[in-house]
Order: C-alpha cells, then structure tokens, then sequence
C-alpha cells in the first residue's frame, strides 16, 4: 500500500509530467519477451490509488496484456523550463517523474465520468484536425491496478528530497 502522502504527490508529478509531454509511457513484454513502450496521453490517476486509461489504438498494448497484465507506467516532466531552472540551479525543485508498478485490466466501457474527464483533457485541441481524428470516439477504458513507484531520481541534485 503507497502512504497518502506519497499517493497525493505521485498524483501530482504525474499531472505535470502529463502536462508537459502531453502523456505517459506504458511499458509492457510480448509473449517473446521483447520490450514495447506505449504513449497513452489518456491515463487519469483516481484518488483511491488506481488508475485507468482510454485504449483506443493500442493494438500491440492490448496483445501484450493478453499474455500477461502486469505492466509499468513511467511519467517524467519534460517541460523545458522545469529541466533548465533544476540544470542551472543544479537542484531538482522536485521529483522529475515516476514510475508505478502496475496491473492492467480488461477492456470494458467507460464510465459517463471517464468520458467527461477525457473531453475535458483534450478540449483545448479539439478545434484541431489531428485532435479530432485522434482523440474522439473514446468508448473503453481499461483499470490499471497500482501496486508500487518508484520515483525518477537524479540523486547529486536531489539532496533536498531525498
């Protein structure tokens, strides 16, 4: 079980790592053993410790997941002003990503909820071309089980968190 405490500020690395790259990275393993990394710009994190995320176009994620569920999600906040203040300051302000040790579920419907968040997440782009072919008819979810993290460290400038 993640403390509180660290659950809350996982949720909010995650926020602003999703903000600035505009996703996550969904690490999974083929039935061969071979690594694949997806980018899911629809993963929300709920306050009781888990997770979901739309799966629309994700074909090989989901072959994967039919072999084995267990996967890791890796969010690091690529913003550029974030990384240049931390490199001249020589200090992290704060943890720049994490990574959660995760299950992920079967496809199933979203929820009227789900479907108002993720408008919600796009809504800004969705006057675009690209917005509009890519992210509409979000129709399924999948729960994501979170059973650890682990922060992205960089320790000679992290002294102040760690």
């Amino acid at each position: 079980m993640i403390l509180e405490k660290d659950w809350k500020n996982i949720q909010r690395i995650f926020k602003l790592a999703q903000k600035a790259s505009i996703h996550a990275s969904i690490a999974t393993v083929d039935q061969y053993g071979q690594p694949n990394i997806t980018p899911i710009g629809t993963v929300f994190l709920n306050d009781n410790q888990t997770a979901y995320f739309f799966d629309t176009f994700t074909e090989r994620l989901g072959e994967n997941l039919s072999q084995n569920s267990k996967a890791c999600i890796q969010a690091v906040n690529s913003g550029k002003l974030f990384w240049l203040s931390s490199l001249i300051q020589g200090n992290f302000s704060d943890y720049p990503g994490v990574r959660l040790y995760v299950e992920i579920g079967d496809l199933r419907p979203a929820t009227e909820q789900e479907k108002l968040a993720v408008e919600q997440r796009v809504k800004p782009l969705q006057w675009t071309k690209g917005s509009q072919l890519i992210w509409s008819e979000f129709t399924h979810v999948r729960d994501i089980k979170i059973n650890d993290f682990r922060w992205i460290k960089y320790p000679r400038m992290m002294e102040n968190l760690i």
